[in-house]
């Protein structure tokens, strides 16, 4: 009966991200259902780096965003190497042949650790939208067509927060959304004053706003960073854009931009508090990660239209929690990644917080990635390229295998569709397949 109501949920978030996609499709960095999950089968529980893979090509530069793949085509975010051009790309996803190449912007800009290209793209199955960390935002259709371009940075000043922006955006009911969470004074630009945090709705259609809402906090320093991305929750007919950062966890109407409830998570103010991951729903809770994991993870209920307090906390989890990666809802569990160096898994209950097991992936690089799951499997990738994959099993922890990608640093979730696993490293995005 649970399985059957969890199924149900997920075809209505289906549809409400589009009606032209499939749910063996990876439209989005979260994946078809928004939450690092596929319903795929047969996928590897083991491969190297010539057993079980389909194919691998090389990329024209670095880049931290996920591929996405929908019907039958792979779109990547790419930086070029050789200059500081940034590029879209489309790929055959059958044998990895690349089809077109558009430059869609170019950037000079460094930041640590990151790269203008870290937002990974997002795709309704007939048209393709990229952001870049120059401001680039564009709409194209699956030839390659530019449909339009506009320029975020052009039009609201600096975007560029310590680590680099890193905000992907989110389709959802026909409608585009973008994140700007900044500082008033952008970093390492005194000369950008006075700048505004917001949440942009867009027409896909025409690239042009539907509305602008302003995402106020009384954060401080570098707390007002935020590198995470908006999400969609829907229950029981209401539908809302949920985005944690900034000390808050907030929600906008999808159709106006009004702000229906927001939830303070850090009420004892820090100057250090930027948080990167991102919030994930499942079974009627949304769940956070406050900043740097200093306080695990939280389970609670929608405010709807009314000031969200700790009476709305179901649950929270206070051990080893992600400082980067985004965890996972997969089959009526959490699974939390400690992403620091070793990288400890835990799965929970999703609707009690119960703990079911907890383990070690290993390793000394830290494991930033976020997790996705299949086929009852968990898989994972460490910044050194050091993949692993485990047991999505209720009553044990359990490492199925461990794969050395060799090709570091790694950043870019693993994404699943059609059977296959499609791996981006440092300069190849690999296709994995029984």
């Amino acid at each position: 009966m649970i399985s059957r109501r969890i199924s149900a949920v997920m075809i209505i978030v289906c549809l409400l991200v589009s009606t032209r996609v499939l749910a063996g499709d990876w439209p989005h960095w979260r994946g078809p259902f928004l939450n690092g999950s596929s319903e795929e089968k047969n996928l590897p529980s083991s491969w190297s780096k010539t057993e079980n893979v389909a194919w691998v090509v090389s990329l024209p530069g670095h880049s931290s965003a996920t591929p996405i793949i929908a019907k039958g085509k792979v779109f990547v975010s790419s930086t070029d190497k050789n200059s500081g051009n940034l590029f879209a790309l489309c790929l055959n996803a059958k044998n990895g042949k690349e089809l077109w190449r558009k430059k869609l912007g170019a950037s000079s800009r460094k930041v640590p650790r990151n790269n203008p290209a870290t937002p990974s793209p997002v795709t309704d199955g007939k048209y393709v939208y990229f952001m870049f960390g120059s401001g680039d935002l564009v709409g194209m259709d699956y030839e390659g067509n530019i449909l339009w371009s506009r320029n975020l940075e052009s039009e609201y000043g600096n975007i560029s927060i310590k680590y680099g922006y890193s905000s992907s955006p989110l389709l959802f009911d026909e409608r585009l959304y973008i994140l700007i969470q900044r500082r008033h004074t952008a970093y390492r630009s005194p000369q950008s004053t006075s700048l505004d945090a917001f949440i942009l709705s867009v027409d896909p259609k025409t690239g042009e706003n539907i509305w602008r809402q302003p995402r106020e906090t009384d954060a401080l320093n570098e707390s007002l960073d935020s590198y995470s991305s908006p999400i969609p929750y829907e229950h029981s007919g209401h539908a809302e854009i949920v985005v944690i950062g900034s000390d808050y966890v907030t929600a906008n109407d999808p159709k106006t931009g009004k702000e229906f409830w927001r939830y303070e998570y850090a009420k004892q103010k820090s100057t250090r508090g930027r948080n990167i991951s991102s919030v994930v729903t499942g079974e009627g809770l949304i769940f956070g990660v406050p900043p740097r994991g200093s306080q695990g993870l939280l389970a609670f209920r929608s405010g709807r239209e009314s000031t969200v307090t700790d009476d709305n906390i179901v649950w929270a989890f206070n051990g080893p929690a992600p400082d980067v990666s985004t965890p996972l809802y997969y089959k009526g569990n959490i699974y939390v990644l400690g992403d620091r160096r070793g990288g400890v898994m835990t799965c929970l209950d999703a609707v009690t917080g119960r703990q079911k097991w907890q383990g070690e992936l290993g390793g000394r690089a830290p494991w930033w990635a976020s997790i996705t799951a299949g086929d009852d499997k968990l898989y994972c990738i460490s910044e050194a390229a050091e993949a692993v994959v485990l047991a999505a099993d209720d009553g044990r922890f359990k490492i199925l295998s461990r794969i050395d990608m060799e090709d570091k640093p790694v950043q870019a979730s693993i994404a699943i569709a059609d059977g296959r696993l499609f791996i981006r490293t440092a300069s190849k995005l690999f296709c994995i397949s029984n």
